[in-house]
């Protein structure tokens, strides 16, 4: 049985129909004709453009603005600016992949802009939106930067807080993430709050470690030199995410999840030093997963928090990313039902007595199901990309998927 779609799969599939999503409850704050007029402006737009306005709240489904972006970003499974609410506020935020347009500057820009304090929801998007198209974001936040040094030197009569310049415009530096529309108005003390809030949240536990699944959309596509490519470049990531991380080991749990991670970090790097062909690069991807997934949980685990639940890869071809249903499968052939967690197409095809797109490995000259290849020749098919065996890290390290 197929699991309910997560809040970021939902909202990922919303903007698939529309760029621009309202959560129910705010609906009255952009009505119908406003949403199709940003729409018809944001097509303008250099890079694709994504309006996500639901509730950020504390305790809630979303508790940050950084959180949101990255996850919807994440199940879309495309680049582009994505614009949202900044933390439990209305003001605007921006988050771009894939480019530099400036996005982030023009959504601060509105916020700090002193004209747009009482401006309605639609009226401060439909600005922002005229500046990622006219690509003066920069200059609009140097402006409105430079009023606020301004007026701050005028009050105070001394340099602006920093000493700093707005981006090259002459202007107060703002901290870029530092969430409130009077920031620079509260002085020093209000800067070194509001850079102290935010350098203290800029890394989540959870999603931010997770690997991004805009890797499996551009695996999914790659030719075998190309993967090679990627799983190297995913590899070098993940070893610098483990030497930038600080997990406090105190406790036995995150000690144990911490030295999975590592673990499976050694197993990958072993793995793709070695690898043959498209079933040991999946693998690559396989092993990094899990390590991430470990040591997410290993963080949240040292912060008092519960694990976060790993999520697997499709059983049917890991490089189509995310297993986000059940399924009751049993292979052609054989009177054995195995319960696998799938992707949704591979699901549906499955269900509907439809071959999935599965990976394939080659055996004695012909392309086979990777779970069709003899078992005792591939740690894949052996373990299920670990679907089948939870001890598919331990299996490489030993050299369980060496040629033989």
């Amino acid at each position: 049985m197929l699991t309910e779609p997560s809040p970021g799969e939902r909202l990922a599939a919303a903007l698939r129909r529309s760029p621009v999503h309202v959560d129910p409850s705010l609906a009255s704050a952009l009505p119908a004709a406003a949403r199709r007029a940003l729409i018809a402006k944001l097509r303008k737009a250099p890079a694709p453009v994504f309006v996500v306005l639901v509730p950020i709240v504390k305790g809630g489904t979303w508790t940050d603005a950084e959180q949101l972006a990255t996850v919807v970003h994440d199940r879309l499974g495309r680049d582009g600016i994505f614009i949202t609410f900044d933390d439990d506020s209305q003001d605007l935020r921006a988050r771009e992949w894939g480019g530099d347009h400036r996005a982030d500057r023009a959504a601060w820009a509105v916020t700090l802009d002193r004209a747009m304090d009482d401006a309605p929801l639609a009226a401060r998007l439909s600005r922002v939106a005229d500046l990622i198209v006219s690509g003066t974001g920069q200059q609009e936040y140097d402006r409105v930067s430079a009023e606020i040094d301004k007026r701050y030197k005028a009050r105070h009569g001394e340099p602006s807080p920093e000493g700093g310049t707005g981006g090259g415009g002459g202007g107060l530096a703002l901290p870029l993430g530092a969430g409130a529309a009077g920031a620079a108005a509260a002085g020093v003390a209000g800067f070194l709050v509001w850079r102290r809030r935010r350098m203290a949240s800029v890394r989540r536990e959870g999603e931010g470690l997770l690997m991004p699944r805009t890797v499996f959309a551009t695996a999914n596509r790659a030719t075998e030199d190309q993967l090679r490519e990627q799983a190297s470049r995913e590899v070098i990531a993940f070893g610098e995410l483990l030497d930038d991380s600080t997990v406090p080991t105190s406790g036995e749990r995150p000690r144990t999840l911490v030295a999975r991670a590592l673990d499976a970090y050694q197993a990958a790097g072993k793995t793709l030093d070695a690898a043959r062909g498209v079933p040991d690069l999946a693998g690559v991807l396989v092993l990094l997963d899990q390590g991430r997934d470990a040591l997410a949980s290993a963080q949240a685990v040292a912060k008092g928090k519960p694990e976060i639940p790993p999520v697997p890869l499709c059983f049917f071809n890991p490089l189509h990313g995310d297993a986000t249903g059940e399924l009751d499968w049993r292979p052609l052939g054989s009177r054995r039902r195995l319960s696998v967690r799938t992707c949704r197409p591979c699901a549906r095809a499955a269900r509907d007595k439809r071959t999935p797109e599965v990976l394939t490995d080659r055996r004695d000259g012909r392309e086979v199901p990777y779970y069709e290849a003899d078992p005792s020749r591939s740690v894949w098919a052996e373990t299920g990309y670990g679907q089948l065996r939870d001890d598919l890290i331990e299996r490489v390290l030993r050299g369980d998927n060496t040629p033989r």
